[in-house]
């Protein structure tokens, strides 16, 4: 099974990511690690991307997560997968990959953004991320208020580990 953790940027992808791959024994990968250097150049620069600043990195994802599929490996991806067709491009529709919406308050995100650390998504992007943001119609929706071991928990209960 692989796992996409979808989100605007700050909503916890990466930290819950790391810990519910702790308590599966899955390995993890930040899909942010995966943007090509000009993508993470024009939001460093407080610019958003556009779609096709996305598509290659997109497909570069869903090729991973293909050979995920196919090879038969549990993994988890954190991937803001905002719209529709960034998911589509993903191929979370297959049925070996289950979606993960962490949803959470522009309140709480921004807050939570302002305290983060050498990252280099500016909170001043939150407003174009929450413009983008088309929420998923099939997934597990999980509130990110709570501590990021309970959601890591809850995720595990609702796909049934």
């Amino acid at each position: 099974m692989v796992i996409v953790l979808m989100g605007v940027s700050g909503c916890g992808k990466t930290t819950v990511g790391r810990l519910l791959a702790s308590r599966l024994g899955w390995p993890f990968h930040d899909g942010d690690d995966y943007h090509p250097p000009s993508n993470v150049e024009k939001m460093s620069r407080r610019e958003p991307l556009t779609d096709a600043d996305r598509q290659p990195w997109l497909e570069r994802l869903a090729g991973m997560i293909r050979d995920w599929v196919e090879q038969r490996h549990n993994a988890i991806l954190a991937c803001s997968a905002l719209s529709e067709r960034s998911r589509q491009t993903l191929g979370v529709d297959q049925p070996q990959v289950r979606l993960v919406y962490l949803k959470g308050s522009y309140e709480l995100i921004r807050q939570r953004l302002l305290e983060r650390k050498e990252h280099f998504m500016p909170p001043d992007l939150l407003d174009s991320q929450f413009a983008t943001l088309q929420e998923p119609r099939d997934a597990i929706v999980v509130d990110i208020a709570p501590a990021a071991e309970q959601i890591a928990a809850t995720i595990e209960a609702r796909l049934g580990r």
